[in-house]
Parts: C-alpha cells; structure tokens; sequence
C-alpha cells in the first residue's frame, strides 16, 4: 500500500477554517484551534438566527398592521378575522407594506374586514 501525505489537504483545511475566522478578535482569528472553535460557534448562531428571523418578521409585520388597523378603530385580531371571512388571502408581509407605503389601500381593505364583522 502506497503511503500517504496528509500535508495538502490539512493545510487546505485549516486555510478554509482560519479565512472563515477573518477578522475575529485575537487569537480566534490567528490561531487554527481556537478559530475553530470561534466559527463553530459562529455557524450554530447562523443557523439558529436563521429560523428565529422569520419569527422576528413575522412579530413586526404584526406590530405595524396593529398599529395601522387602530388608526381606523379596529384591532389586529379583528381586522385578520374579517378579511378570513371575507375569503381575502393576503399576507402578513404585504399587509405590513401597505400600511406604511399605500395607506388609502390598506384603508380599502380595513373597510372589506369591517363589512364582515359588523
């Protein structure tokens, strides 16, 4: 069995590790052991934010419908159960920027909700 040298491939390794670790503070960006464990740490961050900015959103977009539907004498609760029973399928996200961009709009859709409740 021919012999192996692992020298290319550790080096290539400890390289992609170490220009992940850029710019870190002291010795996580300088040195391989500790940059590793700086850009693990920094990967499970990653990957937890990643789920936790969808909810983030989602309680903004909240926020600033309530804040939008209050100004025309409905609650956000009122204002989603209306437009579900009026069948309007519109999203959070878009119900967000309308509120803020497009307020005659939003108000419209506020009037299809109150047509439903009262």
């Amino acid at each position: 069995m021919p012999r192996v040298k692992k020298s290319v491939k550790t080096r290539k390794r400890r390289k992609r590790v170490l220009e992940e670790a850029k710019g870190y503070r002291g010795a996580r960006g300088h040195l391989y052991r500790a940059a590793t464990e700086a850009v693990d740490r920094a990967h499970k961050f990653a990957y937890r934010d990643r789920k936790a900015k969808k909810r983030t959103f989602r309680s903004l977009w909240i926020i600033r419908i309530n804040a939008a539907a209050r100004i025309h004498d409905l609650t956000y609760n009122q204002l989603i159960s209306g437009l579900n029973k009026a069948k309007v399928e519109i999203d959070r996200k878009v119900l967000a920027e309308m509120a803020i961009s497009d307020p005659l709009g939003f108000s419209k859709i506020v009037e299809i909700a109150k047509g439903q409740i009262g």
